[in-house]
């Protein structure tokens, strides 16, 4: 390939993510400080917002614990033992990326719900709320980070293949030795890598949480919910104020792994 048309690409290529990325984000950043620091502080006095935000955190933090287990189980029963219906497993996995996330609220909302879902009723009945409360919260952003971790762990966890393992395995080391002492130090900065992106995808959630949640305010109230809310209600600083600390601990995740990853062929 000509230099002329190397640059041209790559040319094309940022321009794309500067338009489609950076440029809509920077207004976001820009009328969030039109008046310095002052909206910001506001807007995280307000005791509505600060509620808003511990229970993101909140369902934040159980969704990607809950995601890291089971992503990585996945990913290793995929890639190293073979049983009727592998495909339609890993086929499953990718429903996430392509079904709407208001159709995944809905859905946990007619098999949860407390009055005419499927198990609803009986849950209510044992004395546990999952609809319009944290628990449904938590299912659905589950369900809509589920395959991140897994996309990142399954293509290193092929890479390396399986014969370290079967070296200590043959040397007597049980399955749960192996897996700490071998396969997960092989695959450490995927899974990091993978917390990171369902931690930002996690803290983003809208649709799905919007139907399960109720949308109560200072109860079942996420931040992205907050920010339709107030922006919906003319109070747009404070809008752009929660939309720029959500941006900025998803970005800051993200460029924090990046920079602390090893480079290819480091053998750190």
């Amino acid at each position: 390939m000509s230099p002329p048309l190397r640059w041209l690409l790559r040319l094309l290529a940022v321009g794309y993510v500067v338009m489609l990325v950076a440029w809509p984000v920077s207004f976001v950043v820009k009328d969030t400080f039109a008046d310095g620091t002052t909206t910001l502080l506001e807007t995280l006095a307000d005791p509505l917002v600060r509620s808003a935000l511990l229970l993101t955190v909140e369902v934040a933090f159980w969704a990607v614990l809950i995601n890291l287990v089971f992503g990585v189980s996945i990913s290793i029963l995929l890639v190293r033992h073979e049983f009727p219906g592998k495909r339609v497993l890993s086929a499953l996995i990718d429903v996430p990326l392509s079904v709407s996330p208001v159709v995944v609220g809905l859905a946990l909302l007619l098999v949860y719900n407390g009055r005419t879902g499927w198990f609803g009723p009986t849950l209510e009945g044992l004395g546990y709320q999952v609809i319009f409360s944290t628990p449904g919260m938590i299912m659905a952003t589950c369900f809509v980070a589920l395959p991140l971790v897994i996309r990142e762990v399954v293509p290193v966890l092929t890479e390396i293949g399986d014969d370290q393992e079967q070296a200590a395995r043959s040397l007597g080391a049980n399955g749960r030795q192996t897996f700490w002492r071998i396969t997960l130090p092989s695959i450490k900065w995927a899974v990091v890598y993978g917390v990171v992106l369902s931690l930002a995808r996690s803290l983003g959630e809208f649709g799905a949480v919007k139907i399960v949640s109720g949308n109560f305010t200072g109860q079942t109230q996420t931040a992205t919910l907050v920010v339709e809310q107030r922006y919906q209600n003319f109070e747009q600083p404070t809008a752009y104020a929660v939309a720029f600390l959500l941006a900025f601990v998803s970005v800051v995740c993200i460029v924090v792994v990046s920079l602390l990853r090893p480079k290819e062929g480091s053998t750190a």
